[in-house]
C-alpha cells in the first residue's frame, strides 16, 4: 500500500473519530429556540390540563429546559380542533400534544377532519389514567353498582351523566353503561373534566366518570363518591371502592396520557423531546404525580408507541361499533 492512500486512511480514521466524539452529539443537542407551545385536547380543569400544568411547572422548577412552556387548551369539536391545530403545524419543532382517548375517538366520530394520527411524531407515554363512576354523596341511596342502576332505570332519560364530548371516552363509557344495564341515561358534554367534575358537586348532573385528579376539589370534602373503578383491580387509593370485574362484568377501561408531535417534526428535535419526557417520567416529581392520582402504565416512545396507537384506534373503532349495534338492538326491544 503506497504511502498516499496510508496517509488517506489515518487522515479518515481521524476524521471519523472527530465526528464521533463531537458530531453525533451536537447533532443530538437539539434545544428549543422559543417557547414550547404544550397544546390540550380538553378543556382547564380536567385531568389532561391539570397534567400538562404540573409537567410545565416542575420542568420550569427543574430548569430541564432552556425556554417557557406555554399552555393552550383547545376544547372545541372534542378534541378536534386541538387535532385540527397539530396537523397544521406540520414540521413545527416548538408546538407538542397532550393526548386523551379522543385522539382516537375523535378522528372516528369526525372524519370531516381528515386526521390521520399515525403521521404524528411519536414522543412519549407517560400514564394509563383511570376511570371511577361518580355520583353525589347526598345521594345515600347509592353505594353500589346494582343501586346505582335502580336509580339510573327509575330515572330513565331525566337521568344525566356529564361528560367531556359527544363521542370522546366517557361517552362511550355511557353507552357501555346504557347498553350493558338496559338505561336511559342522557349524556350532556362540557368543555372539560374540571367542569364536569364542578356540574355532579352541584348536583346539575346525577353522575360521571371523571378521572381521580378531576375530582380532588370535591371528594376529599365528601362532595362527591366512587361506586365502581373500571380495572382490572382495585386502586391502591380506592381499596375500598370494587372494580367493575368484582360485580361479574369481564370489562376495564385506561385512558392514555401521551406527548405527541406535529407531523415531520425534524428528527433531532424528535429525540430531544423523547429523551426529556423519558427522564421526566423516571424523575421524583412525575412518579409522585402518578402515585397521588392512580396513574399506571410504562413509559413508551417512538415507533412502539405509534403501533400502540393503532391497536388502540383499531380496538375503540370495534368497540363504537359494537355499542351502537347493542343501543340500536335495545331501543327496539323498549318500543
Amino acid at each position: 500500500m503506497s504511502s498516499v492512500k496510508i496517509l488517506f486512511g489515518l487522515v479518515f480514521a481521524a476524521m471519523a473519530l472527530v465526528l464521533q466524539a463531537l458530531g453525533a452529539p451536537a447533532l443530538a443537542q437539539w434545544a428549543p429556540t422559543k417557547p414550547i407551545d404544550f397544546i390540550v385536547m380538553a378543556g382547564e380543569g380536567g385531568g389532561a390540563d391539570k397534567a400538562v400544568r404540573f409537567i410545565a411547572k416542575s420542568m420550569a422548577e427543574e430548569k430541564l429546559i432552556p425556554v417557557p412552556i406555554n399552555v393552550i387548551n383547545k376544547p372545541g369539536k372534542s378534541g378536534g380542533e386541538a387535532l385540527a391545530f397539530l396537523k397544521s403545524r406540520k414540521g413545527d419543532d416548538h408546538t407538542i400534544m397532550f393526548t386523551l382517548n379522543s385522539y382516537y375517538t375523535t378522528p372516528l366520530e369526525q372524519p370531516d377532519l381528515g386526521v390521520d394520527i399515525g403521521t404524528f411524531t411519536p414522543i412519549g407515554r407517560l400514564a394509563e389514567d383511570v376511570f371511577l363512576l361518580w355520583v353525589n354523596s347526598e345521594r345515600a341511596d347509592i353505594n353500589t353498582i346494582d343501586d346505582f342502576v335502580k336509580a339510573a332505570k327509575a330515572k330513565g332519560d331525566a337521568w344525566v351523566m356529564a361528560g367531556t364530548g359527544k363521542g370522546a371516552e366517557d361517552s362511550m363509557l355511557t353507552d357501555f353503561l346504557n347498553a350493558t344495564y338496559g338505561l336511559n341515561m342522557t349524556y350532556k358534554p362540557f368543555k372539560g373534566g374540571g367542569e364536569v367534575a364542578k356540574e355532579l358537586a352541584d348536583k346539575r348532573a346525577d353522575s360521571t366518570v371523571n378521572n381521580p385528579s378531576e375530582q380532588n376539589d370535591f371528594y376529599p370534602k365528601g362532595i362527591t363518591k366512587p361506586i365502581i373503578v373500571f380495572t382490572p383491580q382495585r386502586l391502591t387509593a380506592y381499596q375500598k371502592i370494587p372494580a367493575l370485574r368484582e360485580t361479574g362484568m369481564d370489562f376495564q377501561y385506561f385512558m392514555q396520557r401521551s406527548v405527541v408531535g406535529s407531523p415531520g417534526m425534524s428528527k433531532p428535535a424528535e429525540a430531544y423531546y423523547q429523551g426529556l419526557f423519558k427522564r421526566f417520567f423516571a424523575g421524583p416529581a412525575w412518579q409522585q404525580y402518578r402515585t397521588k392520582n392512580s396513574l399506571a402504565g410504562d413509559f413508551i416512545s417512538g415507533d412502539a408507541l405509534r403501533a400502540y396507537w393503532l391497536k388502540e384506534r383499531e380496538k375503540h373503532a370495534r368497540w363504537k361499533m359494537a355499542l351502537e349495534i347493542m343501543l340500536t338492538k335495545g331501543a327496539a326491544r323498549k318500543k
